[in-house]
């Protein structure tokens, strides 16, 4: 089974890469981009599993990258999780109606994002259920 891809939308290198190097040890399969305008071509190019999403981006922010992927029918269905300094249960709850999966603050703690991907790329019974099931 192929590693799962990961599109890591972070315009900070230093957390770009404590990322980068916490999924690769996990096997996952990472890519990156650090702007909004990129997020949309590199997600077309990589095709992603996931994509890790920073609301503090150049070009637009984070909401506007997340709304350019969903616009797109073949990349709407990826899990999106927002992984930000930002806080407050306002951006929080914007982010989830917006339609991101999942809302971590920076700086994240390792174990607790390895566990919202697989929860986030684990299939859903309820919409995928299994062959013969009612």
């Amino acid at each position: 089974m192929p590693n799962k891809k990961i599109l890591i939308v972070e315009d900070d290198p230093d957390v770009r890469l404590g990322m980068q190097i916490r999924l690769e040890a996990n096997h996952y399969e990472t890519f990156f981009v650090g702007d909004v305008e990129s997020t949309v071509p590199a997600a077309q190019k990589h095709t992603p599993d996931l994509i890790l999403l920073d609301l503090g981006l150049p070009g637009g922010g984070g909401f506007k990258a997340m709304e350019n992927v969903k616009a797109h029918p073949a990349l709407a269905a990826i899990p999106i999780i927002i992984v930000s300094g930002r806080t407050g249960q306002e951006t929080r709850a914007r982010a989830l109606k917006e339609g991101a999966n999942a809302f971590l603050e920076k700086p994240v703690d390792n174990q607790e994002l390895l566990a919202v991907i697989r929860r986030a790329l684990a299939p859903n019974e309820t919409t995928h259920p299994k062959p013969g099931a009612p």
